[in-house]
């Protein structure tokens, strides 16, 4: 019986991202192809997918190519189109939004359901495993008891979970903010973040309860903590966000990964990693240098108060030492602990009087006497709001660190051992891999005793061991002792070598076999609902046809239509302001004070021109932001003719 693979799946903005992603422990890497990816400026050529694809393999790790925005019936044939193309460029799978791609003639691709899918109960999941989707990536918002229950229902397909990353507040697809706004939508990959924007938040009775607070903007999500325990309710794949994050952040990030899970792995033999290697790190990962906003573990030990970045949605930098004395062009800063060190380029961060995030990147740091610093900023003195002396001062740009990571920072190398010995008419070297892919190549030569039987046998192993520039690291050579003392010249020895790695390459390349593609269940399995509103993201008459054909009898258009035009749910979240402000009832009971005096529901949203209404549905404990599409909206989108999907029980059922 094989052993569960834990996979660690991380994000690719291009190749070489994911090239060093691999580099840095990956066992898997998702990235956009040319379009239809629900990060629109995150795409990349076939050939570019290929070129990652051939890496990749090389270490049996996998590329999964995102194909998860809702389609036009226009796009259908493009979108089948690409498919086929990355099937030949060897993608092992295609991470699928749109039901209606189901309805096509896709290639055997291994299909995985997007976040975009938006995936909370065992009936949902259980649906999407019979319908052939072999890997699903759950809410992020689950508890890892409702993790747990979905894997009671699902057997045959892997689960996948968010570890680490930005968090959507919204559940994943369930978002129309941004569409309703401007026109961006986030299930076409082109969301416009309303949820970072600052917000007043009033009550019924037009009292302020927050005044410019970014109350829909979350800290990022950090499940470090929570590896084994995600592992035990059921979760094999573990994916980190940031599809559109730099080399640094995904390098720092996925290597922060590897070690926790091999550090895991040594303690768990039931398991193993899901691709070949060992990885080396040449520095110590941290998440909170790279661009964070505060970490949270969101909802998988429960509700959490403290989830919230109210204040920024900025990276506001890990603190660095406070403000000394202001100088005319400069300023000088005692350094915390005495030994940190600063850069020139560095960017520093403060709060402001007003409590809002300030900035300046620094031109010149000039070291002075026991940890401080004078410091040039690349800005007049004049324009730095509220720098003061004895400010605390962070930093959120480390060039020091930037720099190293934009060197060599990590290696991964596949254990492999020698075996030397003597055939009638020369020598052979059979190679074993970490795997068990073996490969035997054979040298001419006479059997000539040497002059000198130690040294004889040290060059032979010094030779067989020269594995530098290849993808192996040498585990042991054995010499069987029939080869001992045998003088073999070190050419013969390093052709061997060579001969036998480049053999080992091929047997792993004709070992290795594409994921395979999962059948749907026969007869069509019902959908959980009979009748679907525009929340179900039907945008082409093939996605309808889907699921008119497992036993949908009303189906309505998605939002991205146009035909739901008044107020209604712009965004469902779990997330609920009244929890984070301490106004939700449950907190409020026996509590003296505002809580008590303030009136929850509804609650109002405003930022400039834009209005919402906050209700609150307390059976699920969820927050709908209510709205209505904008006019300039609906007139922009006139021009671009859209097939729409109005309830039609007697054609679909």
């Amino acid at each position: 019986m094989p052993r569960p693979q834990i996979e660690l799946l991380a994000p690719a903005r291009d190749a070489d991202i994911g090239i060093e992603a691999i580099h840095h422990g990956a066992d898997a890497i998702y990235i956009g192809g040319p379009g239809f990816g629900a990060r629109d400026k995150a795409s990349n050529s076939v050939a570019d997918i290929e070129r990652l694809v051939r890496h990749a393999h090389r270490f049996h790790a996998r590329i999964f190519v995102t194909l998860n925005t809702i389609l036009r019936d226009d796009e259908l044939e493009e979108a089948r189109h690409l498919t086929w193309q990355l099937y030949e460029a060897g993608a092992d799978a295609l991470i699928v939004q749109d039901m209606g791609l189901l309805e096509l003639d896709l290639p055997p691709l291994q299909l995985h359901a997007s976040t975009q899918t938006d995936i909370r109960t065992p009936e949902k999941a259980r649906f999407l495993q019979d319908v052939g989707f072999s890997q699903m990536v759950l809410a992020r918002e689950l508890t890892l008891q409702q993790i747990q229950a979905i894997r009671a229902e699902v057997t045959r397909s892997t689960l996948e979970f968010f570890v680490h990353g930005a968090l959507c507040v919204a559940y994943s697809g369930q978002c129309f903010i941004s569409h309703a706004i401007n026109g961006r939508s986030a299930n076409r990959g082109n969301c416009s973040q309303e949820c970072r924007q600052p917000y007043t938040v009033t009550d019924t009775q037009g009292r302020i309860v927050a005044h410019d607070k970014h109350v829909l903007s979350l800290k990022d999500n950090n499940q470090s903590a929570n590896l084994a325990a995600l592992v035990d309710a059921g979760i094999r794949s573990f994916k980190i966000e940031g599809r559109y994050k730099d080399m640094a952040t995904v390098k720092n990030v996925t290597a922060h990964y590897r070690q926790l899970f091999d550090a895991l792995l040594e303690g768990r033999p039931d398991l193993q990693a899901a691709s070949s290697g060992r990885t080396r790190h040449f520095f110590v990962p941290d998440p909170d240098l790279g661009f964070n906003r505060g970490a949270t573990d969101y909802f998988v030990n429960g509700r959490q108060i403290d989830i919230g970045a109210f204040d920024t949605p900025k990276h506001a930098g890990q603190p660095v030492g406070h403000v000394l004395r202001i100088g005319a062009d400069h300023f000088e800063l005692q350094a915390e602990p005495a030994d940190t060190p600063l850069n020139n380029g560095d960017a520093l961060t403060w709060w402001d009087r007003q409590g809002e995030l300030q900035g300046v990147p620094i031109n010149v740091a000039q070291p002075m006497d026991q940890g401080v610093w004078r410091l040039f900023p690349n800005a007049p003195m004049a324009a730095l709001k509220d720098l003061r002396r004895d400010l605390p001062i962070a930093r959120n740009r480390d060039r020091a660190w930037e720099r190293a990571m934009e060197k060599t920072s990590a290696e991964r190398l596949i254990g492999v051992s020698l075996m030397w010995s003597t055939t009638p008419d020369g020598f052979a070297l059979d190679v074993v891999d970490d795997d068990g892919h073996h490969a035997r190549v054979t040298a001419a030569h006479g059997h000539e005793p040497a002059q000198s039987r130690e040294r004889a046998d040290a060059g032979l192993r010094e030779s067989l061991g020269k594995l530098g520039g290849t993808l192996f690291t040498l585990r042991d050579i054995q010499v069987a002792p029939s080869a001992e003392g045998l003088f073999v010249p070190a050419r013969v020895v390093n052709t061997a070598r060579r001969d036998a790695v480049a053999a080992l390459e091929a047997a792993r390349a004709e070992a290795f076999e594409r994921l395979p593609r999962d059948q749907p269940v026969q007869p069509p399995v019902p959908y959980p609902e009979d009748t679907l509103s525009y929340l179900a993201n039907v945008y082409n008459s093939r996605a309808a046809a889907f699921y008119a054909r497992h036993g949908v009898r009303v189906i309505e258009a998605a939002y991205e239509s146009h035909e739901a035009l008044g107020d209604v749910s712009l965004m469902i979240t779990r997330h609920c302001v009244r929890w984070s402000l301490s106004l939700c009832p449950k907190q409020a009971k026996g509590v003296i004070g505002v809580q008590g005096t303030v009136r929850a529901e509804p609650l109002t949203l405003q930022h400039g021109n834009d209005r919402f209404t906050l209700r609150f549905d307390c059976k699920p404990c969820e927050m709908h932001v209510v709205g209505r599409i904008r006019k300039p909206v609906l007139r922009e989108a006139a021009a671009v003719p859209v097939q729409v999907y109005r309830s039609r029980p007697k054609a679909l059922g």
